[in-house]
């Protein structure tokens, strides 16, 4: 089987670079690679050039028009019949397409995906929101640690289907922030199948901070309901766990805040916050056992940013489109990678 790797881009260059780099050390080279730059300030065709004799890769510019759209775009360019997506701040292990090909010979679906996890040179900070992002203690075992949160959803940044659904279903859709999972729920609303392939997992970089993180999470929480309103049954109890999560932060703050006021005492707040301290010494125990004491703090707060703003999103949504029957909520519109 003969794959097409298709690539949004934008303003990316040493993102490009690192990922085309890791696709030349592939141990099977059955693809070729489609590099749609999404109406970038910064292009990248030199860089994608000077891959030029190692894969067969092919570059092309558009107007700016979003992830999904943009990933559509490469895919009526195919002439492959599976396309596999990943996004620009990946780096692909060398045995990714090997794992993939065999496991699609051995068990075909029209759909697949697979988890993401942090290199050991990537910063402390991105070991922390890897940490956040993939730990069943923050994302309840949804993003590819687990299959038990009911039918695999791949996500884009590691996610492959067939020509054949592509036709179908036309695509990824025009939503700014979702559109992976509004894709797959579409794919098996559609009768196709998709499975989770654990060891295909790719190194997933994203170069952010905790203030881009936060607002990359809220636009996932407000996306959500987003989904719901198009999906009537996409919505699951574990969906409603970061918004339980942020009204509950919340009480205990407030409950210490009083309580140091009314008991004056030491003790009182202490008492309060006591849930949330205990949740702080599990997450820190958790991640300690695979990484490092700074990277096992500084995963406190990812995990506390990752809840909060995806609940704060959630809640947002929740009172916007399901409440006032706005329809969908809009988080911050401002690309947060910029």
């Amino acid at each position: 089987m003969d794959f097409s790797i298709i690539i949004p881009l934008y303003n990316r260059p040493q993102e490009i670079d690192e990922l085309l780099e890791s696709l030349t050390k592939q141990t099977v080279k059955n693809f070729d690679v489609i590099v749609v730059e999404d109406g970038s300030d910064i292009k990248s065709e030199k860089i994608i050039k000077k891959y030029s004799n190692q894969l067969d890769v092919k570059y092309f510019f558009k107007e700016n028009s979003g992830p999904g759209t943009t990933r559509n775009f490469g895919a009526q360019l195919s002439s492959k019949e599976y396309f596999i997506f990943f996004d620009s701040d990946c780096i692909i292990p060398e045995n990714y397409m090997e794992i993939v090909s065999k496991r699609l010979e051995r068990q075909y679906t029209d759909c697949f995906g697979g988890p993401d996890a942090a290199m050991s040179s990537f910063s402390d900070v991105q070991k922390a929101i890897s940490y956040a992002m993939t730990s069943v203690l923050s994302t309840g075992g949804i993003r590819g640690a687990s299959e038990k949160a009911g039918k695999f959803h791949p996500r884009s940044f590691n996610m492959g289907f067939s020509k054949a659904v592509f036709l179908k279903t036309g695509g990824y859709s025009t939503m700014r922030f979702g559109e992976d999972i509004d894709m797959t729920l579409r794919i098996l609303e559609n009768g196709f199948s998709s499975q989770l392939i654990k060891e295909a997992f790719v190194y997933h970089k994203r170069r952010t901070d905790f203030k881009k993180f936060f607002r990359q999470v809220f636009n996932s929480g407000c996306a959500r309901i987003n989904l719901y309103l198009r999906h009537k049954n996409s919505l699951k109890l574990v969906h409603f766990l970061p918004a339980c999560f942020f009204l509950g932060e919340n009480f205990c703050v407030l409950a210490a805040i009083v309580s140091a006021f009314v008991f004056k005492n030491f003790y009182a707040p202490i008492i309060c916050l006591s849930p949330l301290l205990l949740f702080m010494l599990i997450v820190f125990a958790d991640s300690k056992r695979k990484n490092s004491l700074k990277v096992a703090l500084l995963s406190i707060k990812a995990v506390f940013v990752q809840l909060s703003a995806y609940g704060a999103g959630f809640l947002k949504a929740v009172f916007n489109g399901l409440i006032l029957k706005k329809g969908d909520t809009t988080g911050f519109v401002k690309n947060f990678y910029k």
